[in-house]
């Protein structure tokens, strides 16, 4: 946080606490939406709550709600009567104000809607029959488009008398049945005779997404083809609404704090239970309890290689080294996979050579830790044999391990399970595993030269 931020915090904070509300409020009408909405990180429930309740204008609480994530924003409303709420969420675009509806409790989302009896409720509801997570969730309705058939001239006065529609830089272009069948720039229009039709000036080869489409698909068109905007269509190819960039970058920041969430074993709800210790529990205890079982059977099959362990106890010495380094490896290579999918960077059509990528990898890695380590065993314990068992098992588990977070990734995803939630407990358990049977199984070849 920048210091002008952070000064601003301390005054918030100093001001709640000695119930200075007209000063607070005050504060509130000199400072940025974008900042508020930033300041709200830093504030526990109860100060953000305190904070919100004192902007006085619904437009400056439509933008703060706009910047912060929808369920804070769900929380922040459900504690004020019915009739400010409708007024503030009149005053967002669409698409934010049904995303912080779907996170209000059912009866206080039908209550308002009953209220939006206009316009704006019409627009909210049929936004509310998409997918949260689809490109219809997110698109704005409040959309210009142009008819084919319109002369430039035409389509600039149409363009200088447009309010309160999105569009940034392209124009899109419609027949009279309301199909998308082309698009425009601003420069298209300002460098071509007035008479012009826009038919004739339009590309046809328009990039534009369907309204069940995945966020995270439509985020990834964006970014592949480096565009401001892109149109929604339905299944008819009728023009719907538009997903611009700044939604996407919100899908992109939603989508990536959501995977380092799952791959941590947590769960983005622990932001909106705030220190609410026992759900907090709850919530990370199935994938610790995953590891459990893991570390149980690994102590199983140590005691299973009881008599190897007994007749060589230097072996010991190494089994925190030999699991540890297969799980960080292993780790590795699922996270690399895990951000691969999400970005569009790694599909199954390229998965064969990242597969054989990350094994070379692992053979490289796993070869320098294994001399190393050999060569600690060696001088450690003072047997040639003892250092080349440890070498040997660490290049293997480092190889296999590699090789496993990759696997195991695309097998997740495959089945259609999110790779971010089930990889990472997984591969650690399974190197884990594997770590110990090539670790043991290697000595107990080698037993009659480590005794």
């Amino acid at each position: 946080m920048d210091q002008k931020l952070q000064i601003l915090l301390d005054t918030v904070k100093k001001l709640i606490r000695r119930g200075a509300y007209p000063n607070l409020t005050n504060v509130v009408a000199k400072t940025h939406p974008a900042d508020i909405a930033h300041l709200f990180r830093y504030l526990d429930q109860k100060e953000q709550r305190v904070f919100f309740n004192l902007i006085e204008d619904s437009e400056t609480a439509a933008s703060v709600l706009s910047e912060l994530d929808h369920g804070t924003g769900a929380q922040l409303l459900e504690k004020i009567d019915t009739e400010t709420i409708t007024g503030i969420l009149q005053e967002m675009p669409y698409d934010d104000a049904v995303d912080i509806i779907r996170n209000m409790p059912e009866e206080k989302a039908e209550e308002i809607l009953q209220i939006m009896e206009d316009e704006h409720s019409d627009e909210i509801e049929e936004l509310l029959k998409y997918g949260e997570d689809t490109a219809g969730g997110i698109m704005a309705t409040e959309i210009f488009s142009l008819r084919e058939d319109m002369t430039v001239k035409e389509a600039v006065a149409a363009l200088q008398e447009a309010k309160d529609v999105e569009m940034v830089f392209y124009v899109y272009v419609t027949d009279e049945h309301n199909h998308l069948v082309g698009v425009l720039s601003l420069r298209n229009l300002l460098t071509v005779p007035p008479s012009t039709r826009l038919r004739n000036i339009m590309t046809t080869d328009v990039i534009s997404v369907r309204t069940d489409m995945d966020q995270e698909e439509v985020a990834h068109l964006v970014a592949k083809y480096d565009i401001l905007a892109i149109p929604v269509v339905d299944e008819g190819n009728k023009l719907m609404g538009i997903i611009t960039v700044d939604d996407v970058i919100d899908v992109m920041r939603q989508e990536a704090t959501e995977d380092m969430f799952k791959m941590a074993g947590a769960s983005e709800e622990e932001l909106l239970y705030g220190y609410k210790s026992f759900k907090i529990a709850r919530l990370r205890l199935p994938w610790l309890v995953t590891n459990l079982f893991g570390g149980v059977i690994t102590g199983y099959l140590m005691w299973r290689f009881k008599v190897t362990l007994k007749e060589v106890i230097a072996l010991i010495s190494f089994i925190p080294v030999i699991t540890g380094m297969g799980g960080n490896v292993g780790g590795q290579s699922a996270t690399i996979v895990v951000r691969g999918f999400a970005t569009g960077r790694i599909d199954f059509s390229t998965l064969r050579q990242v597969f054989y990528k990350e094994v070379r990898v692992g053979l490289i890695m796993g070869t320098v830790c294994g001399t190393v380590t050999g060569l600690i065993a060696f001088f450690w314990h003072h047997n040639p044999y003892l250092g080349l068992v440890v070498g040997l098992a660490m290049v293997t588990a480092m190889t296999v391990a590699a090789s496993m977070g990759v696997i195991a990734t695309s097998f997740f995803k495959k089945i259609g399970i999110d790779p971010a939630i089930a990889s990472s407990p997984f591969v650690q358990t399974a190197n884990d595993i594997t770590g110990i049977l090539i670790y043991f199984g290697t000595a107990t070849l080698f037993i009659n030269y480590l005794r």
